[in-house]
């Protein structure tokens, strides 16, 4: 049935059971009478909508609260075990994979380390051998929901953040992640072929510093703001815009911006990117060619450990810092600068009201420099956009990523109306009788 708007009443329906849904995630536990004035539907509505989704499974009472002369009020919550979501972050140097309730609690993980499979250009670049990748996607799905006895066909999705471009193509998501040797990788056909999940469970693969942004917009540090920029800062560098015009946020090639013309080869291949500066990669490999001496065969967190260690001593048990080092100092204070005119661009192209640093290098490297970064930027940027920003860290850790992809299924549930498929389209009925369904709907 359709109303004058164009849609129809189980488009309204949809929609006030996804209402319910979000206000009782976000603020739950409610009572009928709160979800009211919450949601904006009248009684009569939330009454209709909460007795759906306790008989649906989603929704269940949380005990109850004294009322003003009145009975105790009872409260709902959305059910933790109506539904899982798995969340996987395709790093640069390991898979890291999350199975969650629908209250993303986290059930059960599994980490696999990746190797290179091969080297090309003028200086190494890592290139990862698809197969090997999907293989552990396959093994660590499967791991999670045999550790927690979860069956796959309870999956509402499967959240994928890679590095890369993700195009949408009639074959699926297609993976272009060229610092990785990627090229037009069509990921989600590739899992489909694997035949390890029922094909009623969809895969969403985006990028990783999407998947960042999703969870730090949701619960994170950008909860509340309206224009945001989200960075992640981890072995290369990558950004997400999110504003009123992009709510689910927008991936950018932040890290392949030029920060200086004719200047250090970048893994992508071209030169002077921000990343060929200021990623982990590149910030270890500028350390070492100026004399510094990165842990020989430590893996790239590690590594960055020691340099900051280097850089920073810890003062001994008598109180006294040992002497820095001038050339781990020096480099990171360079990189400081470099990722201050970063966020200027960031700040004078999009004017956010945040700029949240994310990422294992990026929370690592923030603690130290944040304030120096914070002062570089204000003196690249107009003074206008520069004096309404606030710099700040992320407050989610490791695991942001593979929690913002296991946010991509739960937002595609919540917006069906807590339905795991979209009901078929409802024929038009005559326009006499459209505008009596209208109000009956509310």
């Amino acid at each position: 049935m359709r109303v004058r708007s164009g849609r129809t009443v189980r488009d309204l329906r949809r929609e006030n059971r996804t209402a319910v849904l979000q206000r009782l995630y976000f603020d739950g536990p409610l009572s009928r009478f709160s979800l009211g004035p919450a949601t904006g539907l009248s009684s009569g509505s939330i009454s209709n909508v909460v007795a759906e989704l306790v008989t649906d499974g989603l929704v269940e009472e949380a005990g109850s609260v004294e009322s003003a002369g009145g009975r105790p009020r009872t409260l709902l919550r959305v059910s933790p075990t109506s539904g899982y979501m798995i969340g996987v972050d395709v790093g640069e140097t390991r898979i890291r994979i999350e199975l969650f309730d629908l209250t993303l609690t986290e059930l059960a993980r599994v980490e696999r380390p990746l190797e290179v499979a091969g080297a090309a250009g003028p200086r190494r670049i890592d290139r990862y051998d698809v197969t090997v990748v999907v293989q552990h996607l396959r093994e660590g799905i499967a791991e999670v929901l045999r550790r927690a006895g979860i069956a796959p066909e309870r999956l509402l999705g499967v959240g994928i953040g890679v590095p890369g471009i993700v195009a949408r193509t009639a074959d699926g998501a297609v993976v272009h992640g060229q610092t990785i040797g990627w090229d037009a990788v069509p990921l989600e056909r590739m899992l489909r072929d694997s035949h390890l999940l029922p094909e009623t469970v969809p895969y969403y693969i985006d990028n990783g510093a999407k998947t960042l942004g999703q969870a730090e917009m949701w619960f994170g540090a950008g909860r509340g703001a309206h224009n945001a920029v989200v960075v992640l800062f981890g072995s290369g560098v990558g950004a997400c815009v999110v504003s009123d015009d992009t709510r689910t946020g927008r991936a950018i090639e932040w890290g392949h911006l030029t920060v200086r013309v004719r200047g250090r080869r970048c893994r992508c291949g071209a030169q002077g990117c921000l990343e060929a500066y200021a990623g982990a990669e590149a910030l270890l490999e500028r350390w070492a060619e100026a004399g510094g001496r990165p842990p020989a065969d430590a893996d790239e967190e590690t590594a960055l450990t020691a340099m900051l260690a280097a850089a920073y001593p810890e003062p001994g048990p008598d109180g006294a810092a040992p002497r820095a080092d001038a050339t781990a100092l020096a480099v990171l204070e360079e990189t400081a600068e470099y990722l201050g005119a970063g966020f200027s661009d960031l700040i004078n192209l999009f004017q956010p009201e945040r700029i949240l640093v994310g990422g294992w290098a990026g929370l690592q490297l923030g603690t130290r420099f944040l304030d120096s970064v914070r002062s570089y930027a204000t003196s690249y940027a107009l003074s206008y956009p520069a004096a309404n920003v606030r710099v700040d860290l992320g407050t989610f850790g490791p695991d942001a990523v593979t929690v913002g992809a296991g946010i991509l299924p739960l937002a595609d549930f919540f917006a069906r109306g807590g339905h795991r498929t979209e009901p078929e389209r409802e024929e038009p009925l005559p326009a006499w009788r459209t505008t009596l369904q209208e109000r009956a709907a509310h």
